[in-house]
């Protein structure tokens, strides 16, 4: 493991998971009965995460093509702006990761039933984000939580998993102060996994699996911890 102090960035060595050149049809790389941290670590540090599917068992994926945020290429509506300067909600970081993947796996989704985050992936998370690895940015009113979005830092690369807003706006704000404190850690990408239409809106893009690999292999050699 590649570490900085005690805290180990990245795995060097694959042990658990298949070449993830070698996925199957759609990006599908490995099926396992059980989900764990060591496999959360391993799999975020070769470009793998897990997608649960209902009826079968924990699936992990590596897709043809990979969901990227460049940083150089945002771009913002003049109604994003707007919302931007309202400064409509108080944000904080890591100060209810429970709270917010609990609100992301009972939040409602257009053409989505149920959550692929299951009851496994909400215990095995929650873990992460206690050893380090998997972060949260919250969106507050009234001291009340009304949006955020979840995602790991493994390798250099943070890669969003998930968000949700009970109140307008709040998931974009969440994702934008992330991408804020992302870049002043030195970021200059992120790992978006799947290009969501607002994503696309503000420069979100697909990529080749191998223009992925190379771009994360690049993240590695200057792999930093991320300091909120």
């Amino acid at each position: 493991m590649q570490q900085l102090g005690e805290t180990p960035l990245f795995k060097n060595q694959r042990e658990m998971f298949p070449d993830p050149k070698a996925a199957y049809d759609q990006g599908l790389l490995a099926v396992s009965r059980e989900i764990n941290t060591e496999m959360l670590f391993e799999s975020y540090s070769f470009g793998i995460f897990p997608w649960p599917h209902e009826g079968y068992e924990n699936l992990w994926f590596c897709p043809d093509e990979r969901g990227v945020l460049l940083f150089k290429e945002l771009k913002f509506s003049k109604t994003l702006k707007k919302l931007l300067r309202q400064n409509t909600f108080r944000i904080t970081f890591n100060e209810s990761f429970n709270q917010v993947i609990d609100e992301c796996a009972v939040a409602k989704r257009k053409e989505q039933d149920g959550t692929w985050i299951t009851d496994d992936i909400l215990t095995t998370y929650k873990i992460f984000h206690k050893m380090g690895y998997a972060h949260s940015v919250e969106c507050w009113q009234n001291e009340e939580l009304v949006g955020g979005m979840y995602g790991v830092y493994v390798a250099g690369v943070f890669s969003g998993e998930s968000m949700f807003f009970k109140t307008t706006g709040a998931s974009k704000v969440a994702l934008l102060s992330m991408i804020e404190l992302l870049q002043k850690n030195g970021q200059t990408w992120m790992d978006i996994q799947m290009v969501t239409p607002f994503v696309e809106s503000i420069g979100g893009k697909y990529v080749e699996k191998s223009e992925y690999l190379e771009m994360l292999a690049e993240q590695k050699k200057q792999a930093k911890k991320l300091f909120f």
